[in-house]
């Protein structure tokens, strides 16, 4: 008996391992049951099995190329000749027309429906390559809700649109073409657009990068980017515009960087914007920073660090003075750590104040200054300035140079908390900083009371966890380094579904590495002892470094072994 494309392609996606067998045969009795026939389609509604795997399968099974539907150049004489409700409906998309054949991208090359209605309508034969039904999908909405409509219905947005509230300046009348396009209704709406999506897909940040021949949106979602959609070239402009207004910035200013920030409200909650505009060969990319401020509330037993950790630094709080400095690179999560302390010790009877360079959370009932050194207004001038305003606990956005360092640590010895960060790979190498700084080794002991190093991890999407086969020889090595590892016996994984949008992974935790300073370390931090020699000593009294700390999460199966090798 001949053995249909669907069955074969089921078969093959059995044998590939790429989907869960009790899932998939739950999903057959469920649509044989509702008088239905398995589909590809339905295969990717459901989640069981990522989109990208679908499609190596189909491509294998079925010898169609894939393709990267968001890098080909659209012909619109050929997307002219297929109806764009024939487009939307079957999720196809025409990219060329040789004679009498057409070439046609799609995500389920069994739809034969699909197939004859591009060939009644066309009257040619079809040619296929392979994509995602997501991304074809992105560039239809990109396509058709953009071009002839003005982009007003872009990603038929099902929620509420945020209410973006800004400062818009007052031109006395001289409004130039482009700003009078950018308060138009179309333009409005696809700036609100991407601003929504961005909040209902948790991104931390929004680029928006001119290219040669369109303008691409991307999200930062758990830290990776993400595609998003493209705009037509034609409404860069007022797009850009739109954004400047929005964040009161120069609108007439192309040439050089410039900052701003605006608020939007959504649901309940506001969330701060910082936005960036830096000048690029095709006109001004964007950079949106999405600051939650409900993120700080939280305080520091919810931000995924384990006990150890933990309880070093609420024993560093515990202090009353001396400076503690979270390091790590951009992007580690230092910001977010240090805004939930102060936000867990923000009461009526200490007075807390930040210097920051941009302020990024604006926090009820905490003094911040935004640091401007094109006045003069520096990190360390902001600290002087500071410390004639009795303050309890300062906080400095990052240790620079000398002279910050250097008011810092000695405010820290006249009876102030300081926190602060720096630019260091572990908690060790911030000993190692602030002394090729030029802060005396002396005063570095005295004052400082810890110093952490932070990364984050990518958590496991809770909603298509599954077990993750580790091999033998790295489990055992694993095994051999840490014995809590060797009461485990399942391990975790992501597979990828439309709740984490393919990635395996769903939000973020912190991990980190604390040094608090003990006699012994003051001693090596005076006579100016090597990095090798602290880490000895405190690898002789068990103290766990990132690699350690992170490993612990993948144990306790919220994030996997790979995440942990690329963070540390």
């Amino acid at each position: 008996m001949q053995v249909s494309i669907k069955d074969q392609i089921i078969a093959a996606l059995r044998k590939s391992g790429f989907v869960d067998e009790k899932k998939l045969d739950a999903l057959i009795q469920k649509i044989t049951r509702d008088g239905g026939t398995i589909s590809i389609r339905a295969l990717s509604d459901s989640g069981i099995v990522p989109e990208q795997d679908l499609l190596k399968v189909l491509s294998r099974e079925m010898g169609i190329p894939p393709i990267d539907v968001s890098r080909v150049v659209l012909d619109s004489a050929t997307l002219r000749a297929v109806p764009e409700k024939i487009v939307r409906r079957h999720s196809v998309l025409p990219i060329a027309r040789m004679g009498s054949n057409i070439t046609l991208v799609v995500c389920d090359p069994t739809d034969v429906v699909a197939i004859d209605d591009v060939k009644t309508v066309t009257g040619c034969s079809v040619d296929m390559l392979l994509s995602t039904r997501r991304d074809i999908d992105t560039v239809i909405r990109a396509v058709y809700d953009t071009e002839d409509r003005e982009i007003t219905g872009l990603m038929h947005d099902e929620g509420e649109e945020p209410d973006l509230q800004m400062i818009i300046r007052d031109d006395g009348g001289n409004v130039s073409e482009t700003e009078k396009e950018s308060g138009s209704a179309p333009i409005v709406k696809i700036v609100s657009v991407i601003v929504n999506e961005a909040i209902k897909k948790r991104a931390s940040d929004i680029h928006i990068e001119p290219q040669e021949k369109n303008l691409r949106v991307r999200y930062r979602i758990d830290g990776d980017l993400q595609e998003a959609f493209t705009l037509p070239k034609k409404n860069q402009n007022a797009v850009i515009t739109r954004l400047k207004i929005m964040s009161s910035l120069d609108i007439t200013e192309n040439r050089v960087p410039q900052d701003g920030r605006f608020r939007v409200r959504t649901g309940n909650k506001d969330i701060d914007f910082r936005v960036s505009a830096l000048p690029v060969s095709y006109g001004n990319k964007m950079v949106l920073r999405a600051l939650d401020r409900e993120n700080l509330s939280v305080g520091l037993d919810t931000l995924g660090f384990l006990p150890g950790p933990l309880q070093d630094f609420k024993t560093a709080l515990a202090k009353p003075f001396g400076i503690i400095l979270v390091t790590g690179p951009t992007g580690s999560g230092k910001s977010t750590t240090l805004y939930s302390v102060l936000s867990e010790m923000n009461v009526p009877e200490r007075n807390i104040v930040t210097v920051e360079d941009p302020v990024e959370y604006q926090v009820a009932g905490i003094t911040q200054i935004a640091a401007n050194p094109d006045i003069g207004l520096t990190f360390a001038g902001g600290l002087r300035a500071i410390l004639r305003q009795s303050p309890d606990i300062i906080m400095v956005g990052e240790i620079r140079d000398f002279e910050t360092a250097d008011i810092a640590i000695k405010a820290s010895l006249t009876g102030q908390m300081v926190l602060s960060t720096l630019h260091t790979n572990d908690s060790v190498g911030a000993i190692t900083r602030l002394i090729n700084m030029g802060v005396e080794p002396f005063l570095v002991s005295s004052s400082l009371v810890m110093a952490c190093a932070q990364r984050l991890l990518k958590r496991i999407c809770p909603n298509c966890k599954e077990e993750q086969d580790i091999p033998a020889a790295e489990l055992e090595r694993i095994r051999e380094k840490y014995p809590e590892a060797r009461e485990v016996t399942t391990f975790y994984k992501g597979r990828g579904c439309s709740h984490c949008g393919g990635t395996g992974y769903r939000g973020r935790l912190g991990t980190l590495e604390t040094l608090l300073v003990d006699d012994v370390i003051r001693d090596m931090i005076t006579k100016q002892r090597s990095e090798q020699d602290i880490k000895a000593y405190l690898a002789e009294k068990n103290v766990k470094t990132l690699r350690d700390n992170a490993m612990a999460k993948f144990i306790a199966g919220w994030t996997t072994l790979e995440e942990v090798y690329r963070v540390t």
